[in-house]
C-alpha cells in the first residue's frame, strides 16, 4: 500500500506528519509494554523478523498500482498474531522506511501518510482482537470467522485511510472518486484472502509449539490469558 506521489502536496502534508506522530506514539507505547512483560531482547528479535517480513511483502509479493494507491498483500493481521502489536508496528514502519530509502525514494514524501495508513488500523485491530477472541483461546486455535474479522478491521482501515488521503488531497472531483472506488474494489480481494493465509501460518505455528523456536513468537500465540 503506497499513496501515489503528488496526491497530497504542499501544506497539506503537515497533517500526515501529525498523524504519523500519533501512529509512532502508539508503537512506542506498545513497545514499552512488550519490554516490561517479556524483555527487550524478545522484542528486538521479533521486530527484526517483522521488518524483514514486511520488506519482503513489499518487494517480493505481487503488487499493482490501482487508482490512488497500490494493492498489496501486507499480512498485517498475520504479523499481529505471530509477533504481537509492537513488533508488527515496528516492522511495518521499518520495512516501509527501508523500501523508501533504498528502492523507492519517490515514496518518501508520502511516508507519513503511508505509515499512518498501515499503523492506525493495526492498533484498531489490536483492540478488536481483545473483544472477539475469548481470553481462554490461543491464537493458534482461531477460526476463519475470527481471522476474517481481524482482516476486515485492518484492511478496511487501510481502504478508509487511502480514501481519506485521496479526498483530502484532490477533493471530490469525479475522476478522483472513481480512482478511490477502483482501488477500494480491488483491495477487497485482500480482505478475503488474508484470513486463509493467517490460518495457514497459524497451523504451521501450531506444529512448532513443542520446539524452542516457539519462544520467538507472541506469547498469546500458544498461551491463553485465562
Amino acid at each position: 500500500m503506497h499513496i501515489e506521489p503528488e496526491l497530497v502536496t504542499g501544506a497539506k502534508l503537515l497533517l500526515s506528519y501529525a498523524t504519523a506522530t500519533v501512529s509512532l506514539g502508539l508503537v512506542a507505547r506498545a513497545s514499552l509494554k512488550a519490554i516490561k512483560e517479556e524483555g527487550i531482547s524478545k522484542l528486538a528479535i521479533r521486530s527484526l523478523m517483522s521488518v524483514i517480513a514486511v520488506f519482503a511483502f513489499f518487494e517480493l509479493f505481487i503488487h499493482h498500482s490501482v487508482g490512488v494507491s497500490e494493492v498489496h498483500l501486507i499480512l498485517g493481521s498475520s504479523l499481529f498474531l505471530l509477533l504481537g502489536p509492537a513488533a508488527a508496528g515496528i516492522g511495518l514502519m521499518g520495512g516501509l522506511l527501508i523500501q523508501g530509502m533504498f528502492f523507492a525514494p519517490i515514496d518518501l514524501p508520502q511516508y507519513g501518510m503511508n505509515v499512518t495508513t498501515l499503523l492506525l488500523p493495526l492498533f484498531v485491530m489490536s483492540e478488536l482482537a481483545k473483544r472477539i477472541i475469548p481470553q481462554n483461546t490461543k491464537y493458534v486455535d482461531l477460526n476463519y470467522s475470527q481471522t476474517l474479522k481481524l482482516s476486515f478491521a485492518y484492511q478496511g482501515g487501510i481502504i478508509a485511510w487511502v480514501a481519506f488521503w485521496a479526498i483530502y488531497g484532490q477533493g471530490l472531483e469525479a475522476s478522483n472518486l472513481i480512482s478511490v472506488a477502483t482501488f477500494s474494489g480491488a483491495y477487497l480481494s485482500v480482505i478475503l484472502l488474508e484470513p486463509l493465509v493467517d490460518l495457514g501460518l497459524l497451523a504451521l505455528a501450531k506444529t512448532l509449539c513443542n520446539f524452542s523456536v516457539s519462544a520467538l513468537f507472541e506469547k498469546r500465540l500458544y498461551a491463553s490469558q485465562a
